[in-house]
């Protein structure tokens, strides 16, 4: 057996981060890994990652160390896991790759090459060059459509947790040539809480959800780009909302649209397994059986169900997934096994 690797994760104290952390600690090819935090940090002062998440007291020791390079370099790291917000991504992926890293980030700063889908961002390196070729080089690190691609790549952008659910759904239907493109696609589409990060706001507060369901973000939601540019969409053939829901975690969408020819449900659903045939983390569900969040909920699966109207063209897709797992944590650890040429559910299962 080769010697395990050692990986490195900044951003641990996040809701992604945790479940990033927990994965990589019982990872069977790697070592504990390094959990680094930066001092603008609310938990700067705690000293393991169970001070934060006490949930996890009696397990492997897993300490908080301050952020260097230096640390990097003499603890051996060659993956870099960045759990980090976008303008903080944008500020440290340059220097990981020119230090000989690899590095995967669960923020949005590289997920996107076209620069109008950017803008939402408002990155302030927008016009560096730097930023610009790195921003070519990046890779959309959506296993399931890009997995030639992962095994090469330095810089992994690892996909929204809305766009990964609603792009799997589409994927077998775009490539497949059965979307009548004449219609709007419209992706209604629901998380839980943890979708909106750690950091509490007034829309997140408990009292403001409890009890509650909201839109927001309508028409201006950061993973729209990713959809668009995923899927080949014109930004008007897409209608995306987003909604949160009372709940700790989980994604629901529900998408409508119409097939280009008239299909009957055998060979939508046919489409669909033929598309998803030796990839692992996608289960296609028989019709009638539509999923729901509490079948994928602590898995990196995302289940996806179809129900076709008698007319055989207006069709209703749901897609369901844990936004912490298949949607940041466990979908960066899928990618770390394709990168490395391992089996994509090691660490998983």
């Amino acid at each position: 057996m080769p010697a395990p690797l050692q990986t490195a994760v900044v951003g641990a104290t996040g809701y992604a981060g945790f479940e990033l952390a927990r994965l990589l600690t019982r990872h069977p090819r790697l070592s504990a890994p390094l959990l680094l935090r930066r001092e603008s940090e609310d938990s700067s002062k705690a000293e393991t990652l169970a001070d934060v998440f006490p949930h996890v007291y009696g397990g492997p020791e897993s300490p908080l160390e301050p952020f260097s390079w230096s640390k990097l370099k003499n603890a051996g790291v060659s993956v870099l896991f960045l759990a980090t917000p976008h303008e903080v991504s944008r500020e440290m992926a340059p220097e990981a790759i020119e230090r000989g890293l690899r590095v995967i980030d669960l923020s949005g700063a590289w997920r996107l090459k076209v620069a109008a889908n950017r803008k939402v961002y408002s990155f302030a390196d927008e016009d560096s060059t730097v930023a610009t070729a790195l921003m070519q080089r990046a890779v959309y690190g959506l296993p399931e459509l890009r997995r030639a691609e992962i095994q090469h790549a330095d810089l992994l952008a690892n996909p929204g947790c809305y766009a990964t659910s609603v792009i799997l759904a589409l994927a077998p239907l775009v490539c497949g040539g059965m979307i009548d493109r004449n219609h709007d696609v419209i992706c209604d589409s629901k998380s839980g809480v943890s979708g909106a990060g750690k950091q509490p706001t007034a829309k997140t507060h408990f009292v403001e959800v409890a009890d509650n369901f909201s839109a927001y973000s309508v028409f201006g939601h950061r993973h729209t780009g990713e959809i668009l540019e995923q899927l080949g969409f014109a930004a008007g053939q897409l209608i995306f909302t987003p909604h949160l829901l009372p709940i700790p975690r989980g994604i629901l969408s529900t998408i409508y649209l119409r097939l280009a020819n008239e299909t009957t449900p055998q060979q939508v659903e046919e489409a669909f397994r033929s598309f998803y045939s030796g990839k692992p983390w996608v289960r296609v569900f028989a019709q009638p059986q539509l999923p729901q969040i509490q079948f994928s909920l602590r898995t990196n699966f995302c289940d996806i169900g179809l129900t076709l109207a008698p007319d055989g063209k207006r069709l209703v897709l749901v897609s369901c997934l844990d936004n912490l797992l298949k949607g940041a944590a466990g979908q960066a650890v899928q990618n770390l096994n394709l990168m490395l040429g391992w089996d994509e559910r090691e660490g998983l299962n």
